[in-house]
C-alpha cells in the first residue's frame, strides 16, 4: 500500500506548487483562480461534506477530495500557465511545447 501512496503524495505536492505558481500567473483563466480559493477556503473551513466531528470519515473527505480537486484544477491549466509553472521547461521558438 506505501508502494503505491507514496509516489500520489510526491505527485501531490508538485501539483501544489505548481497551481500555487500558475496562481500568480496572468495567463491562468479567472475561473481556475476561483477554483484555488475554493479548494483553499475548503480545506480550512469549518463547514465540510462530512463534519469533522464524526471520526476518521471526516478526515477522509479532506484526504480524498482537496487531492482530486487540485488535480482537476492543475489539468486545466493552460499551456503558457504550465510553462509559468515549470511543468513543461523552457519555451522554444516562441511557443510552448509539450513533453
Amino acid at each position: 500500500m506505501m508502494n503505491r501512496l507514496l509516489p500520489r503524495i510526491i505527485l501531490f505536492r508538485k501539483e501544489v506548487v505548481q497551481l500555487w505558481k500558475a496562481f500568480w500567473a496572468p495567463e491562468t483563466p479567472l475561473y481556475l483562480k476561483a477554483a484555488t480559493l475554493f479548494a483553499a477556503f475548503y480545506l480550512v473551513n469549518p463547514f465540510d461534506i462530512i463534519p469533522d466531528v464524526i471520526p476518521l470519515l471526516g478526515w477522509v473527505d479532506d484526504i480524498v477530495l482537496i487531492p482530486l480537486l487540485v488535480s482537476w484544477i492543475v489539468a486545466r491549466l493552460p499551456v503558457p500557465a504550465k510553462v509559468y509553472a515549470g511543468k513543461y521547461g523552457p519555451t522554444l521558438d516562441g511557443r510552448a511545447r509539450r513533453m
